[in-house]
């Protein structure tokens, strides 16, 4: 299994448009997105977001926020871990937090969860965005599921 992490953020007239403007950003704007829960299939190899066809059914994890309020600090986050056998990945998100600890508590979540089951960590990645709004502004972190 390969899979792609990537982190995107924008503006918009509405809530909608931003959140579709920040998967632009993170090169995942133009595929549909199925939510999926944090498990990495053994073997799984962490590569550059592919050029997807429009269209295309993918499964991810994905973080999310938005805020139509002035001068509010949104962040998102993900992180992954690799082991010999499989792997986990978490989200994290807040809004006026400081964007290093929603990035930390990411990586503190998704080490937990490998260590509650028993496995070595061989990596870890993190893709992280953060965004002062201005008007109506949205960030997004995901890791794709490309097969």
């Amino acid at each position: 299994m390969k899979v792609s992490i990537t982190s995107g953020r924008a503006e918009g007239p509405t809530k909608l448009n931003a959140f579709d403007n920040a998967l632009l950003d993170a090169n995942i704007g133009d595929i549909n997105l199925i939510k999926v829960s944090s498990i990495l299939p053994e073997g799984t190899e962490v590569v550059p977001v592919p050029k997807f066809l429009p269209g295309d059914m993918v499964n991810c994890v994905l973080a999310y926020t938005s805020s139509d309020v002035e001068g509010d600090l949104i962040s998102a986050a993900v992180a992954l871990a690799t082991s010999d056998y499989f792997g986990c990945v978490v989200e994290n998100t807040g809004i006026n937090r400081d964007p290093e600890d929603v990035k930390n508590e990411a990586e503190s979540m998704v080490r937990y969860m490998m260590d509650v089951r028993g496995l070595n960590i061989n990596e870890i990645k993190i893709a992280d965005e953060s965004h002062i709004v201005k008007k109506q502004g949205a960030v997004v972190a995901s890791v794709v599921y490309i097969g």
